[in-house]
């Protein structure tokens, strides 16, 4: 009689997506964008498990963090979120750029000014989302949403250019896709702003958007030399 071992006889992994969220910086004691992607750990949705990350709001930590995150799930999908104060919608953001040129220093002092995310990287990247589709769908079901073109130069962008650049290396068709969304504050931070579940739907729909439209619709895919 034949034994079969457990590895042998498990059922094999989902793919997962990758959700990222940063810390409370700034003075703040809460972080929408983490609470929002910390409310759909463990969930599966088209047959993907999703896993949330809270990332440092540092220029040199999160990068390094992600990478580390990008290497031990491989993810189908990464989308990294974070918080935009003053905004009234969910940002679908289109364009990550090669600078970082903070106002306010990060969580641990550091305040860089007009310096590149990537040395000699290209100028900018396309998100690899299909913003479109999803800005259609999230609107679709009555969430306030909008194309961004902007993420900023503080470390929302710089992780978003530092992504888009790790998954530029990628070659094949299983390529991961990935982007930057941004979150409004929720109501005890003040206005504009958006309920925690409200964002917390708005996502859901967002991934399941991101997970069920073909590759080839990504409306301004690739990279600006």
């Amino acid at each position: 009689m034949t034994r079969r071992t457990a590895s042998a006889s498990a059922a094999p992994a989902r793919p997962c997506v990758l959700l990222t969220g940063f810390d409370a910086f700034g003075g703040a004691s809460l972080n929408p964008s983490w609470l929002a992607v910390q409310a759909l750990a463990g969930e599966v949705l088209a047959g993907h498990t999703l896993v949330a990350v809270q990332l440092p709001t540092a220029f040199a930590g999160s990068l390094q963090a992600l990478a580390g995150l990008l290497q031990q799930h491989k993810p189908a999908l990464v989308i990294c979120v974070g918080q935009a104060g003053g905004r009234s919608a969910m940002s679908l953001e289109r364009i990550a750029i090669n600078v970082n040129d903070a106002r306010i220093a990060d969580n641990t002092g550091e305040q860089p000014v007009d310096t590149p995310v990537v040395l000699n990287g290209p100028a900018a990247y396309f998100s690899t989302l299909p913003i479109k589709a999803m800005l259609q769908a999230l609107q679709q079901a009555g969430i306030a949403a909008e194309v961004s073109q902007t993420a900023g130069t503080f470390v929302c962008n710089h992780v978003f250019y530092g992504l888009m650049h790790a998954l530029a290396k990628q070659r094949g068709a299983g390529r991961t896709r990935g982007g930057f969304v941004h979150v409004p504050y929720l109501p005890e931070q003040g206005s504009p702003c958006m309920s925690l579940d409200e964002m917390v739907r708005g996502l859901k729909i967002a991934i399941e958007c991101a997970l069920t439209t073909p590759h080839d619709i990504a409306h301004g895919a690739g990279q600006i030399s």
